[in-house]
């Protein structure tokens, strides 16, 4: 049976009993690649995380996988495989494309994103927003040039699909997402959710940082207030504006809350499927946020900027709506007019949910499981 090697980024930290703690969506990815691959799946991450702020403990023996954990900037061993999937944003990855086991690449980020996101960072001057620049653009070009002789390459989200579909003739997208098919919102909730005409109910979760377009939160929760919208905005996330966001936040009398991260499946489906109307996301980049796909899930269409990944996902889906890029006005005045005439809203919802259901866990998983077996039987067949 071939055994399939998948290499991450994922954050790890041993714990004195054993245990390890481990991001809980890196570990249900892996036990979905576990369950579908025919053969033996291995699984390799290295230390060096401060911090796993969406994790759980595990024990190696109860995760469902073979895992091996590395010392932080360790070489990857010689280790038996018949197929590597790597993530190309691991420079140090790379070079396996030129070695004897054939290699899938998955990417997310084009060098478009990785450029903006070196721009909009605070914490460095422009000599290090320089550098890193100059950095990128020279691992852009090792990346291109391993994609071109990957077994194939597996690009999460429309964005990076488009830049590097050319270079691999078994390039495929994928959607990546968290919703299971038990998980999207049942008949009976999206009818409840017509039927209710109260402050309309936006939300939105994720990383409270620049490049996320958190900066933005506060300033369109204002311009509602100051336009006499009934409305509230639930907040869930931590970051570099967390500060900001929450004192802006006490300014709004109520209708403007800051959570805390809460257990995704647990507690956060569970409200966006009952409490939620419209996610707002502000979210400049064009990297293949999770976060749009498992909205539409939960029967809430998404309201952002037209960046590569939403508009184009927006476009597909019917599910939202896609306005010009850093428009903080085209948000607000949207978002005045659902709450005057909510049909929009229902039938946003109505056709992001059926995208969702058409784009599941399963379905992806599926999906990227049978191409990493077809990448494998060409390469084979090439002898």
């Amino acid at each position: 049976m071939p055994q399939l090697m998948m290499l991450a980024p994922a954050p790890v930290i041993r714990l004195p009993d054993g245990r390890l703690r481990l991001d809980v969506k890196y570990v249900e990815g892996m036990r979905a690649h576990a369950v579908l691959w025919e053969g033996r799946v291995s699984a390799v991450i290295w230390e060096g995380a401060a911090a796993v702020p969406f994790g759980a403990e595990y024990a190696p023996e109860d995760l469902g996988f073979d895992l091996t954990v590395l010392p932080a900037g360790a070489s990857l061993p010689a280790m038996a495989a018949d197929l590597i999937a790597a993530p190309a944003d691991m420079a140090e990855a790379l070079h396996l494309a030129e070695g004897r086991v054939p290699v899938v690449f998955v990417v997310e980020y084009t060098i478009g994103t990785r450029l903006r996101i070196v721009a909009m960072d605070r914490d460095r001057g422009p000599v290090r927003k320089a550098w890193s620049a100059l950095w990128n653009l020279r691992m852009e070009a090792r990346r291109k040039a391993a994609f071109r002789r990957a077994a194939g390459v597996q690009c999460n989200g429309y964005p990076a699909f488009d830049a590097y579909r050319g270079l691999n003739a078994r390039a495929m997208l994928y959607l990546d997402g968290r919703m299971r098919a038990g998980m999207m919102a049942t008949p009976a909730e999206m009818v409840a959710k017509q039927a209710y005409a109260g402050p309309l109910r936006i939300v939105h979760s994720g990383r409270l940082e620049p490049m996320k377009g958190a900066q933005d939160l506060v300033p369109i929760a204002r311009a509602l207030q100051a336009a006499g919208v009934a409305f509230t905005l639930d907040v869930y996330g931590t970051g570099a504006l967390e500060a900001e966001v929450r004192q802006g936040a006490e300014t709004l009398g109520g209708q403007m809350r800051l959570h805390a991260p809460v257990d995704f499946e647990r507690v956060l489906v569970p409200r966006m499927r009952a409490e939620a109307d419209l996610f707002l996301s502000c979210h400049r980049q064009a990297d293949p946020s999770c976060t749009y796909l498992e909205s539409l899930g939960c029967g809430v269409p998404v309201l952002g900027y037209a960046n590569e990944m939403w508009g184009q996902m927006a476009a597909a889906s019917g599910g939202g709506w896609a306005l010009p890029l850093g428009d903080r006005r085209a948000l607000s005045d949207r978002l005045i007019g659902l709450a005057q005439e909510r049909s929009p809203l229902h039938a946003a919802a109505a056709s992001g949910l059926r995208f969702a259901q058409a784009h599941s866990f399963e379905t992806e998983f599926a999906a990227r499981m049978a191409h990493f077996a077809q990448c494998l039987a060409a390469q084979r067949a090439l002898g």
